[in-house]
C-alpha cells in the first residue's frame, strides 16, 4: 500500500472571503491562493483570521460572502465530511478510548474500510511518523509530541489532497516542537500534499513554510517566500511583527535623503510625509565600533551571536546582534559609535 496521495495536491483558493461574528470582523475580503504541493504558513497575531480562514477549508465555518475553492470548484456548500481534507488541532482531539492505531484508522473504518486493510494502512502510517511500536498504547501512555504524531497520521489516513494545521505545535515543549516541525516538513515534501499551516510563531513559520501569508484584521498584509518576507516587508506591520526591529526616529532632509542617528542615509522607494519620521532597521544590520558617543547598556549572549542594547547619544536605544567572538570588547558601559546599514532600512511614518 502506497503512503503517497492518489492525487496530487489540490490549488486552493480564497477569493473575496468575508465572515463576521457578531461586531467582529474575522475575515475581511480575503484574497489568497495555495499552490498546489505548496506548504503555506498563515501568520499574524491572535485574532487576525488565520484559523476562521483555515476552518472555512475544513467545512467547519461558512463565509458571509465570498469562495474557498479547491481545484477552481467552490466547497463553501459541500459538508465537512465530504471535503478531501485532513485536520489536525492544537489539542490533538484524540479519542481517549481508542489506541494509537484505532484513532489513526477511526476514518477508515467510517469510510467501511476493511479492517486488515485500516490495520496496514494505520501502522505504516505510525512508521512513518515516527510511532512503530506504539499502536497499541492509549492516548494517556503517550506524550504530547507523540499524541501529536497520532493525529498527524489520522490526518493523512484517507490521503487527503489538503492537509490543515491549527497551531499544531504550540503545546508541546521547545525540543519536542523543533523535531516536529522538521518531521511535517520531512512528511509534507515526502508526499507532496498541499498543506496550509496556521500560527502564530514567526520563527515557526519562517522555517517551515513554502510562502508565509502575513494576515491582520483579517487582510492580507503580505504573501512571500521567508526570505522575502524578512528582507523586503512590504508593510511596516509586517517588517514589525516577523523578526525583530529597530523604530529609531528620523527626519527627512528633502533631498531623498533621511537623517538618523547622526548620519544621511538615501530613501529608498517613496518616502511618507514627513519631515519627521520613523527608520526601521533589523538588529543584524547596526554596526557597532569601539569607541564613541553611544554606550552599551546590556550585552546578551546568545550563543554564536550577542545582543546588544545601545543607547545613543540622543537618547534612543537600539538592539544590534554581533558575532559573539566581535562582541567580546563590546560589555556593558562600553562607549562605542554606531552605524546603520544604509541598504538596510525603511522609513515610514512617524508613530
Amino acid at each position: 500500500m502506497s503512503l503517497s496521495p492518489t492525487d496530487p495536491g489540490a490549488r486552493v483558493e480564497f477569493r473575496a472571503l468575508r465572515r463576521s461574528f457578531g461586531s467582529t470582523v474575522a475575515l475581511d475580503g480575503l484574497d489568497l491562493t495555495v499552490e498546489p504541493g505548496e506548504l503555506m504558513a498563515l501568520l499574524g497575531p491572535s485574532g487576525c483570521g488565520k484559523t476562521t480562514a483555515l476552518r472555512m477549508v475544513a467545512g467547519f465555518d461558512h463565509p458571509d460572502s465570498g469562495q474557498v475553492l479547491v481545484d477552481g470548484a467552490d466547497i463553501v456548500a459541500v459538508p465537512a465530511n465530504r471535503r478531501d481534507a485532513g485536520m489536525v488541532f492544537q489539542s490533538y482531539s484524540l479519542f481517549p478510548n481508542l489506541s494509537a492505531r484505532d484513532n489513526v484508522a477511526f476514518g477508515m473504518r467510517i469510510r467501511k474500510v476493511a479492517a486488515r486493510d485500516r490495520r496496514a494502512r494505520a501502522d505504516e502510517l505510525l512508521a512513518l511518523v515516527g510511532l512503530p511500536v506504539q499502536g497499541d498504547r492509549f492516548p494517556h501512555q503517550l506524550s504530547g509530541g507523540q499524541q501529536q504524531r497520532v493525529a498527524l497520521a489520522r490526518a493523512l489516513a484517507l490521503r487527503p489532497r489538503v492537509l490543515l494545521l491549527d497551531e499544531p505545535l504550540s503545546a508541546l515543549d521547545a525540543q519536542v516542537r523543533v523535531a516536529l516541525r522538521e518531521e511535517i516538513s520531512r512528511l509534507q515534501k515526502e508526499l507532496g500534499i498541499t498543506t496550509v499551516f496556521v500560527t502564530h510563531d514567526q520563527e515557526e513559520a519562517l522555517s517551515i513554510a513554502d510562502r508565509v501569508a502575513v494576515l491582520r484584521d483579517g487582510r492580507l498584509e503580505q504573501c512571500a517566500a521567508p526570505v522575502d518576507l524578512y528582507r523586503s516587508p512590504a508593510t511596516p506591520f509586517v517588517a514589525e511583527f516577523v523578526g525583530t526591529m529597530n523604530r529609531v526616529p528620523g527626519r527627512l532632509s528633502g533631498d531623498g535623503h533621511v537623517d538618523v542617528a547622526g548620519q544621511r542615509l538615501p530613501v529608498a522607494g517613496s518616502a511618507p510625509a514627513g519631515p519627521d519620521v520613523d527608520v526601521l532597521i533589523r538588529p543584524e544590520d547596526v554596526r557597532v565600533a569601539v569607541g564613541g558617543q553611544a554606550r552599551v547598556v546590556t550585552a546578551s549572549f546568545l550563543g554564536p551571536t550577542t545582543r546588544l542594547f545601545v543607547r545613543l547619544p540622543d537618547g534612543v536605544g537600539v538592539k544590534a546582534d554581533l558575532s559573539t567572538r566581535d562582541a567580546a570588547a563590546l560589555g556593558a558601559g562600553a562607549d562605542v559609535t554606531v552605524r546603520l546599514a544604509e541598504h538596510a532600512v525603511m522609513v515610514v511614518a512617524r508613530s
